[in-house]
C-alpha cells in the first residue's frame, strides 16, 4: 500500500450503501470487515430497510487508504456500492469554548457509541442554503452562532436516546455535512429530526439529502440476513 493519506486533524469517515449481487459471498464480506478492524478501522454494519440498499457500512480511520481498502474488499465480496458518502470528523467553528475533552471526542469518536445500546440508525447529508432570501453564509458570525446554539439546545433534549455524529464534507462530497444518528428506538430518530427542523437554523437555512435507515448488527448477522 502506498503512503498514508491522512487529514492533519481528525479522521476520515466513509459511508457505503450496498446491494448484494449474484457474486455475493458472505464469508468474504465478514473477512473484509475483520481485515479492516485488524488495522484499526472502526466499522459499523447496518441492515437497512427499504429499496435504496440492502446494507450500509460506516467506516472510520485516519488513513484514506485504509478506507479505500474496506470499499475494495466489500466490492470483491460481491456487494455493489449503489451510494456512498465521504467526510471528515471535525470540530465546528461554533464550538469554541467547549471543554477540550468534548472537542477531542468529536475529532476522535468511537463508533458505534459505547455509552448506550442504540440499534436504530439513520444517515442523511445536508447543506446550508445560499438562496437570495436565505443565505446562511452571508449572515454575521455571531448570528450564525446564536442559531446553532438554539439548534444544539434542541438536540441535547435527546441525551440518552440519540447519539449524533456530524462530519464535514465541503469539497469532498455533494453536500456540506453528513449526519449519522444512533438511537435507542426507531421513533427516537423520527422525533429528533422532526423537533430540530423547527429551529431557524434548520427550518430556514437547511437542505437535506436522501435518508438511509436501518439496524446496527454484527457483520455476521448482516450477511446471514442477505
Amino acid at each position: 500500500m502506498s503512503e498514508p493519506i491522512k487529514p492533519s486533524i481528525g479522521r476520515g469517515m466513509l459511508h457505503l450503501f450496498c446491494k448484494a449481487t449474484p457474486m455475493f459471498d458472505g464469508e468474504s464480506v465478514v473477512a473484509a470487515v475483520k481485515a479492516a478492524e485488524a488495522v484499526g478501522v472502526q466499522v459499523v454494519a447496518v441492515s437497512t430497510l427499504g429499496h435504496k440498499c440492502d446494507a450500509a457500512f460506516m467506516a472510520m480511520h485516519e488513513d484514506w487508504q485504509a478506507l479505500r481498502a474496506v470499499q475494495s474488499g466489500l466490492q470483491r465480496a460481491g456487494l455493489e456500492v449503489v451510494d456512498s458518502y465521504v467526510s471528515l470528523t471535525e470540530v465546528s467553528e461554533y464550538s469554541k469554548g467547549m471543554p477540550e475533552e468534548m472537542l477531542q471526542g468529536r475529532l476522535y469518536p468511537d463508533i458505534p457509541p459505547k455509552a448506550h445500546h442504540m440499534p436504530a440508525w439513520c444517515f442523511y447529508p445536508m447543506s446550508k442554503r445560499r438562496e437570495a432570501d436565505a443565505n446562511w453564509f452571508t449572515l454575521p458570525f455571531e448570528e450564525r452562532k446564536a442559531l446553532m446554539h438554539e439548534h444544539g439546545i434542541s438536540g441535547r433534549k435527546f441525551a440518552g436516546r440519540i447519539v449524533q455524529y456530524i462530519t464535514g464534507s465541503t469539497g469532498l462530497d455533494d453536500y456540506e455535512w453528513g449526519v449519522t444518528l444512533f438511537a435507542v428506538h426507531p421513533d427516537d430518530l423520527k422525533e429528533v429530526v422532526y423537533t430540530m427542523r423547527f429551529d431557524e437554523a434548520s427550518a430556514k437555512y437547511a437542505d437535506f439529502g436522501p435518508f438511509y435507515t436501518g439496524m446496527v448488527v454484527s457483520v455476521e448477522e448482516l450477511v446471514t440476513s442477505l
